[in-house]
């Protein structure tokens, strides 16, 4: 199974030219590319002007997110408004306050865009681009602690990572002008137009560097959607949320032939021994052998057709070959509209059934990420524009 470190280091070898890495090292742009399949939404490459800008090396910024960068007074709802266009799989212009390694905070005009495959329509990376922005007006402390206290900047960073549809409502009815207890921020500055032009060539510019190198793989990308997702193909958002889920689970598509596999945790994939690239797709049953109860499977496809969840234990195979017995529950997951979008299978080793460090029985770990796929497929569902296709992954 790939560690998260080689899917890192794969997410550019496996789609552009090896070469790409020093044709963007040589662009003067500060910028970084992130991957949204891959758990965490990590950041994939980072560029010398990035690094140099904020101080940080690119050991320390390669494999965490954004949110390394965000401080106590960094405006909760930009950072929203940030995570709203990676759910709809667009591009974003905001102001935004950021940290450097030294603590620092510095105002930046951060530009966002999708990268998109030829092949199938999906996106497979984020661009994010970086230009400082001359400030007209200085920070404040208004008397309060100059860095902010650990409670309040604990408080700020929790709501940052909050997934909730709620939560987001609530933190843009937030006073934008205070971001904690006791930190007021006075008006930022504006970009300038030189700034913002600044910020479109340096997308276009790396844009043209990724498609220029992905011809020789084979695996073209492109700035814009050329063509519909591919059907089973899961939104970018809910790739992110479904990588916050720690059980050992996959999605299969109803909707599609053979019902296939479109997402496959990680402890999934440390269970099985399989790789991420030789799951999806696949059809759900694929775990199965020789010694395989077919009854068993017969109770499991019943419930798919009446649309009911059960809980069986089944012998299971992983990629070696060697046995285990799973206790697997299956469940349907319905978006907002209460259609079937899905359905979740939760494995778990036998001799894992045992209760957890906090007490917790293996059936409710097991309804505990039904749940949590559920919360996300429903978040996402609701706030995904209308479309008259199928009811499945394309809709979210």
């Amino acid at each position: 199974m790939e560690s998260q470190l080689a899917r890192i280091q794969q997410s550019l070898n496996a789609r552009y030219s090896l070469w790409v890495r020093e044709a963007l090292d040589e662009l003067h742009h500060n910028f970084t590319i992130t991957d949204p399949t891959i758990s965490g939404h990590p950041i994939v490459f980072a560029s010398p002007g990035f690094l140099k800008m904020s101080g940080f090396s690119r050991e320390q910024v390669v494999g965490n997110n954004g949110r390394i960068f965000q401080g106590p007074k960094t405006n909760r709802k930009t950072v929203m408004e940030i995570r709203e266009a990676i759910r709809e799989e667009r591009a974003v212009r905001v102001r935004l306050l950021n940290y450097r390694k030294d603590g620092t905070p510095f105002w930046m005009l951060f530009q966002m865009s999708p990268v998109f495959s030829k092949e199938d329509g999906g996106v497979v990376h984020f661009i994010g681009v970086q230009v400082p922005i001359r400030r007209n007006k200085k920070l404040t402390d208004d008397g309060a602690d100059a860095a902010c206290n650990e409670i309040a900047f604990g408080s700020c960073r929790r709501e940052v990572c909050s997934d909730s549809l709620v939560e987001l409502t609530r933190v843009l009815a937030l006073d934008t002008d205070t971001n904690c207890k006791g930190v007021k921020i006075e008006e930022s500055c504006e970009a300038s137009e030189l700034e913002k032009q600044r910020a479109a060539t340096a997308i276009n510019k790396i844009l043209s560097v990724l498609t220029r190198y992905s011809e020789s793989t084979g695996r073209m990308v492109c700035g814009k959607r050329c063509s519909l997702p591919a059907a089973g193909l899961i939104n970018s958002s809910l790739n992110i949320s479904l990588g916050r889920i720690k059980q050992s689970f996959v999605l299969i598509d109803p909707h599609l032939p053979n019902m296939p596999v479109v997402y496959a945790s990680d402890a999934f994939l440390k269970l099985t021994g399989y790789d991420r690239h030789e799951v999806l797709g696949r059809d759900w049953n694929f775990l199965n052998g020789v010694d395989t109860d077919s009854s068993i499977l017969l109770q499991i496809q019943e419930s798919i057709q009446v649309e009911q969840p059960c809980t069986v234990c089944i012998l299971n195979y992983r990629k070696d070959k060697s046995t285990f017995w799973n206790l697997l529950h299956m469940s349907p997951v319905r978006n907002a509209t209460g259609k079937i979008a899905c359905f979740v299978g939760v494995q778990m080793e036998e001799k894992c059934k045992s209760q957890d460090r906090r007490g917790l029985s293996p059936e409710i770990r097991q309804l505990g990420a039904v749940g949590a796929v559920k919360v996300a497929v429903r978040s996402l569902s609701i706030g995904a524009s209308c479309s008259s296709s199928s009811d499945g992954f394309n809709n979210l």
